[in-house]
């Protein structure tokens, strides 16, 4: 590690690394992404070295998000709820309000150091490279790594930080720097797996480490080598890369490719819920066989507990009236419709009957910052009916099944 003067700077204050492999300098240069010291540092490096390339710890996706405010204009909303994508948008929403509540204290965008990479980079005609491997996959694979009760800590860690609204010190934005955003997010389950620490920094570290060295085996094969090459990483990234950099042995175009496959969701859960459902089927049936009387009540139960919880969880995600009788109507046909999702299907009405506007799509990162924005924006409402009216549905399905089976025994 290289101090660059012998008085203060931003970027003696930064975490710094510079690693040789294969001919290649890399310097690591690691920030908080909410923070105007970090910003200051990528800009003095910049403009005090030479360097060759400009990589950055972002995907094409947030890339893109990052210098294209208007990009959620572009967003199929119904695609996504067709391709069961929207709790991933979901978690990425919620991520992305996170980061921003942080930042908004202090009059800076996140991730403002990025961009100010990105853009001097483009000033001085040098390439950008984008090193992060997509977030969907790490937040698939992170959600995959660990057991079903952890799946719940996942999911309560990004609705708890939707009603986090304390005033953070500038000191601890500046802790962030000893963390990764993700991580943070995800704290103290990260800190308590090891499955889950792997997916959201370790994999990364490894993933982004691949990516310094496929750019540049790309930049030599095309006959412009590059020397010399500056990292802006989180900081909660620099040990692990300085390792994973001089360590790595594998081809990197192997290593990133194993790294972005997403492991197969396991099929248990999916059987566990098949095997509720032929339970309370076969229970409601059997009903008959006690009376009409009997197997009446059942089906009554079915319903109601089916179709009313299906009802209520539209209505708590701010959905219209017809919405939650349509999540009424379709949620006691699970049977008969096992892989159309009822949340689906509201979600689909609530579009035909409060279509989102141009408006919404350009204050959804804005909106969602405040967890009141989520009722407010009609994407994000749309969203939760989704992800509420699915909820509700399972909440049912099970109370029904008690309910039933209490009555047999």
């Amino acid at each position: 590690m290289n101090d660059l003067a012998s008085s203060p700077t931003p970027v003696t204050d930064q975490p710094l690394a510079r690693i040789t492999r294969d001919g290649v300098e890399y310097t690591l240069l690691g920030t908080a992404h909410v923070s105007r010291a970090s910003v200051a540092a990528v800009r003095e490096l910049i403009e005090a070295e030479n360097f060759d390339a400009i990589a950055v710890e972002l995907c094409d996706t947030r890339y893109r998000a990052l210098r294209d405010r208007e990009a959620w204009r572009n967003l199929d909303l119904l695609q996504i709820i067709r391709q069961g994508k929207a709790g991933m948008v979901a978690a990425n929403l919620a991520l992305s309000a996170y980061q921003r509540r942080l930042a908004e204290q202090f009059g800076i965008e996140p991730g403002a150091e990025m961009k100010t990479a990105a853009e001097l980079a483009e000033a001085q005609h040098k390439p950008v490279w984008l090193i992060d491997r997509e977030v969907a996959t790490t937040l698939k694979r992170a959600y995959r790594s660990v057991g079903f009760l952890q799946r719940f800590g996942l999911l309560g860690g990004l609705v708890a930080s939707l009603f986090e609204r304390g005033e953070v010190a500038e000191a601890d934005i500046e802790k962030l720097k000893q963390g990764d955003m993700l991580q943070s997010a995800f704290s103290e389950f990260a800190e308590q797996s090891e499955p889950l620490f792997r997916s959201l920094i370790a994999e990364r570290d490894s993933f982004m480490s691949a990516r310094l060295r496929e750019e540049s085996a790309k930049a030599q094969a095309l006959g412009a080598p590059v020397k010399r090459v500056l990292a802006v990483i989180g900081a909660g990234h620099l040990a692990g890369m300085t390792r994973e950099i001089e360590a790595q042995h594998d081809e990197p175009a192997r290593l990133t490719q194993s790294l972005n496959a997403t492991p197969p969701a396991s099929s248990l859960p999916k059987w566990i819920g098949f095997g509720v459902l032929a339970v309370i089927i076969g229970a409601i049936a059997y009903t008959f066989t006690r009376g009409a009387h009997f197997g009446v009540e059942a089906i009554k139960v079915w319903v109601l507990f089916t179709g009313g919880f299906a009802a209520l969880g539209v209505l708590l995600g701010g959905g219209h009236i017809l919405s939650a009788l349509t999540a009424f109507v379709v949620g006691p046909l699970k049977p008969f419709r096992p892989f159309v999702p009822v949340g689906a299907v509201a979600a689909a009405v609530e579009m035909s009957l409060r279509r989102p506007r141009v408006a919404d799509f350009e204050s959804l990162r804005d909106d969602v910052i405040d967890w009141r924005g989520w009722w407010k924006n009609r994407v994000s409402r749309t969203l939760l009916v989704f992800l509420l009216g699915n909820f509700g549905m399972i909440l049912g399905e099970y109370l029904a099944g008690i309910r039933i089976l209490s009555k047999l025994l």
